[in-house]
């Protein structure tokens, strides 16, 4: 059995009436009701209000505009779901139960049976979660939400941990019809929120779907345009609500040392040619015996990381630097874990970019030499220790101040086109480098005091002496 939804337009949509105007605000398009017919402008005022079934709205164009309205009706009514504007709410026994609210447009909804006798269970994609006052269900894995207004509604989902026939969810939850329920599995189902199982046997999946995980496929549905509806982009949504970070942190260390600078100019005319660099380009794990030297760890780091200038868009302050960043922001912040490098002592320290020097974070402590024997275990040698840890972290609310949906995805890009960078200098000074794939961000935050979620790693590089 089909039930029926209550079909209503999505909250951001709203009706301007006045003396003057009569205007309906979509995302896609502002419409002029007033030359509507008076059948399609109540329509309209329903839709924005208390919503109704296609049935009684059809009914009331059918009587006030008669059956060449109809037409038109539908005609409309076909728009608003291709623009994804349209919410149906499904009811049961008199209560709204569930709305499933379109997250892109030209997102086609088609209710699916759900079988009594055949067990159901939830995606392992999918996820609940509080928005904007309301329970949500959601999965990567589609183009709508499951907004559950019915505690009845959210009490089947949690049963659906395990696989469940319509008779088990009732013999759970007797406050609801088994109608209801099997009506209720088919709009889970028909969302992409449920599993079918057959024979007790795992949900069938893709080779390409069972080889993501959760957290990667949310990561990448709502950090890519298409399955989801929030702004994306540079919105500047906190723009005159909070201060955006400061283009270089601000000092909060106490020893300084500073640092060799290269001869730019003269490296233009005498360094190895770009494709030489490129070729050579490998992760090298084996180090000389002499450590690296405090000089050639300052050319590197001038190299790859030095402010050359800063500068405002209009609206933020911006830096240039040899590595490309989005939209200018330069979230990244340089710490070099340093186990042994000639003429610097051991420790942790933070790279200032704009005055091309160390602070001293903390003396190479407990904690500090986990982080460099981790880094070691990453290369898949235990007892490797390397010289030196640079450890890139994020200060994130340079990124997310300015972008939207794509802030943390800009962070990681960035990372990449630093790993890149530092590559091609390492090689060009025949260093050894190495990027890690993993690391501990709670420990870095821990031991350079800063808030995890403010600015904590999100990524490693290790450097050395070659083997020359």
């Amino acid at each position: 059995m089909i039930p029926s939804f209550v079909l209503n337009f999505k909250q951001e949509i709203r009706l301007e009436e006045t003396e003057f105007v009569n205007v309906l605000h979509t995302p896609i398009a502002r419409l002029d009701i007033s030359q509507f017919s008076p059948g399609m402008q109540a329509v309209i005022r329903i839709l924005v209000a208390e919503g109704a079934t296609e049935d009684e709205l059809s009914d009331l164009v059918l009587e006030t505009d008669g059956f060449n309205g109809l037409n038109n009706f539908n005609y409309y009514l076909h728009k608003f779901q291709e623009f994804g504007i349209l919410s149906q709410t499904f009811c049961a026994d008199g209560l709204p139960i569930a709305t499933v609210v379109p997250l892109v447009p030209d997102c086609q909804f088609q209710f699916r049976e759900a079988v009594p006798d055949r067990p159901y269970i939830l995606s392992r994609f999918a996820y609940c979660r509080s928005d904007k006052n309301r329970t949500v269900l959601e999965s990567p894995l589609s183009k709508v939400q499951v907004v559950l207004s019915d505690w009845r509604g959210g009490a089947i989902v949690s049963s659906l941990s395990q696989p469940q026939i319509c008779s088990q969810s009732i013999a759970k939850i007797p406050a609801i019809s088994e109608a209801s329920v099997q009506a209720f599995l088919g709009v889970l189902l028909s969302a992409g929120m449920l599993d079918e199982m057959k024979e007790n046997e795992p949900p069938a999946a893709t080779e390409a779907l069972a080889q993501w995980e959760f957290h990667d496929l949310l990561f990448h549905a709502r950090s890519r345009i298409g399955r989801h509806s929030n702004p994306a982009g540079k919105t500047y949504r906190f723009k005159d609500k909070i201060a955006s970070l400061p283009v270089v942190k601000m000092r909060e260390f106490g020893e300084t040392i500073e640092l060799y600078k290269p001869d730019i100019d003269r490296l233009k005319n005498t360094d190895r040619p770009f494709t030489w660099v490129l070729e050579e380009r490998k992760s090298l794990r084996r180090y000389g015996q002499q450590p690296i030297t405090d000089k050639q760890l300052g050319e590197f780091l001038y190299r790859s990381a030095r402010i050359k200038n800063t500068f405002s868009n209009g609206t933020m302050e911006c830096s240039k630097r040899p590595y490309p960043s989005g939209g200018a922001c330069y979230e990244l912040e340089l710490y070099i874990a340093i186990a042994r490098c000639e003429n610097i002592p051991p420790g942790l320290y933070h790279y200032c970019p704009q005055n091309h020097s160390l602070s001293l974070v903390s003396e190479l402590n407990e904690d500090a030499e986990k982080l460099l024997k981790e880094a070691g275990n990453a290369t898949g040698e235990p007892s490797f220790v390397p010289q030196i840890l640079i450890i890139l972290a994020a200060r994130f609310p340079r990124v997310s101040w300015a972008y939207e949906s794509v802030a943390y995805a800009l962070i990681l890009k960035d990372a990449g086109a630093l790993y890149q960078t530092m590559y091609l200098v390492a090689t060009a000074m025949d260093l050894a480098p190495s990027a890690i794939g993993s690391g501990n961000a709670d420990l870095f935050a821990k031991i350079a005091g800063t808030d995890y979620y403010a600015e904590s790693s999100v990524g490693e590089f290790i450097l050395g002496s070659n083997i020359l």
